[in-house]
């Protein structure tokens, strides 16, 4: 979908993928990168790609960057949705855009969008003028005519055979303060200039997902906006990109963490891993424009990390430079192996087996007259790996021992760049809450002989 800017790209984007993975707001330029996203009409499944708003004419800046975007997506695609405004009419803008669209040999598709509550005869007159063909009247706001484009533009391609569903693959989000170099690692990671990577903060505003391989392994790439301290997020586009950036974390498995070598690691890189972390998601972290920088400030660097961000322990540390490409190779072993362990399968009898050994080992300290007892383990969950706990007093366990057993299960399991979360249950006393009822005969009869027995012991008559 190509068009000037704020002429309803992203909310059409969002009404035919069913989602609202795009930003939508009545400002122009919010839209900066590619945004992919799925949908399907009938048995036609498809990929649209929404783009920002086309500038051609733009030589430099973040215009010029967004209308490269836009060209790369033209090229990629196999039908071209060009969007116009009914309300605002045919502009010169819309004219250089229909001539620089004509010339990929797409087939090419004249969406004049806005149009509800008016005539579509008098609002299509106007952009025959552009020589596209008849224009489709829509409104992607209120779904008027979308479902009528949407099949005309596919109406030359074949419908797709059924086949397998694809299997889970991991999903890597790209977090950080803003300007320390996300979309760069992206474009490095990928092999191309894929998302807008520009000398400015707050150049992505939106959570990219980009789907792509590597050694026969699919993955999908998340670029996130920065985020920024609460009290100096001021624009309402900003607030909207820091609660995307929050939701991409979630929907997450893997999350890296890119940090600025070249500035002191800040009370704000600790806010984020510490979201990450809350949020059970596996880490890898990537210490970014590592090169050239001097041997002192180095050390500096891996001291200030150890002290600021010790609660990272289980995480992997990478030092790279994303613009140069130096160290980022290394990130997919480290990625792989964090999925695996944010996955991993825990047997019942294995886990039940360590928790007994662990015990053995170290027994639970005493809380008052009893002693905790620990009798079986069995996992809960995956993303994060829970392990859950059941036995007897068990909320009188200490935290450092809820660590001890944390520990004995991570080194079990070999459980790399994830966090692993412990529930303890306490167990059921199938006794609890019982009234006695009377005395039967039978009770009657056997008190009498355990008070002779009694006597007999004691020599009482």
């Amino acid at each position: 979908m190509v068009g000037r800017p704020n002429v309803g790209k992203s909310t059409l984007f969002n009404r035919l993928t069913r989602s609202r993975d795009a930003l939508v707001a009545d400002l122009p330029g919010l839209t900066r990168d590619r945004h992919y996203g799925h949908g399907k009409v009938g048995d036609k499944p498809y990929l649209v790609v929404d783009t920002g708003g086309f500038e051609p004419v733009a030589k430099d800046g973040i215009l010029h960057e967004m209308a490269r975007q836009t060209l790369q997506a033209v090229d990629e695609a196999d039908a071209i949705i060009f969007m116009v405004d009914a309300r605002q009419g045919l502009t010169a803008q819309d004219k250089i855009i229909a001539d620089q669209l004509r010339k990929s040999g797409r087939p090419l598709f004249l969406a004049v969008n806005k149009a509800e509550g008016m005539r579509r005869d008098v609002v299509a007159a106007e952009f025959y003028e552009l020589g596209l063909g008849d224009p489709l009247v829509i409104s992607g706001a209120h779904g008027e005519g979308v479902h009528d484009l949407v099949e005309l533009a596919l109406e030359s391609f074949p419908v797709e055979e059924p086949g397998a569903d694809q299997d889970d693959h991991p999903k890597i989000a790209v977090v950080g303060r803003p300007n320390v170099g996300k979309s760069t690692l992206v474009n490095s990671l990928l092999g191309e200039e894929r998302v807008i990577a520009f000398d400015q903060p707050g150049t992505t505003r939106d959570s990219i997902y980009i789907e792509f391989e590597r050694d026969s392994r699919h993955y999908t790439l998340i670029d996130t906006a920065g985020i920024r301290k609460r009290g100096k997020v001021f624009e309402a586009i900003e607030k909207f990109s820091v609660v995307k950036t929050l939701q991409a974390v979630e929907d997450a498995n893997v999350v890296v963490l890119v940090l600025d070598a070249r500035q002191d690691i800040s009370e704000q890189d600790a806010h984020i891993a510490g979201f990450v972390v809350e949020s059970g998601r596996a880490l890898v972290v990537a210490v970014n424009k590592w090169d050239d920088l001097p041997g002192a400030r180095r050390e500096t660097v891996k001291n200030d990390i150890a002290r600021k961000l010790q609660f990272l322990d289980f995480a992997k540390f990478h030092y790279i430079s994303a613009l140069q490409g130096s160290g980022v190779g290394g990130l997919f072993k480290s990625i792989d192996d964090a999925y695996a362990a944010a996955m991993v399968k825990m047997p019942t009898p294995m886990l039940t087996r360590i928790l007994i050994d662990a015990t053995a080992q170290h027994q639970p300290p005493k809380s008052g007259p009893f002693r905790p007892k620990l009798r079986y383990a069995h996992q809960g969950g995956s993303n994060p790996p829970l392990v859950i706990v059941h036995g007897t007093a068990v909320t009188s366990l200490s935290a450092g021992y809820k660590r001890y057993l944390e520990n004995a299960f991570r080194k079990a399991f070999e459980l790399t760049g994830t966090p692993l979360r412990v529930q303890f249950k306490q167990g059921h006393n199938p006794f609890a809450g019982r009234v006695p009822g009377p005395k039967t005969e039978s009770d009657e009869n056997r008190d009498r002989r355990q008070r002779r027995r009694g006597r007999k012991m004691y020599g009482k008559k």
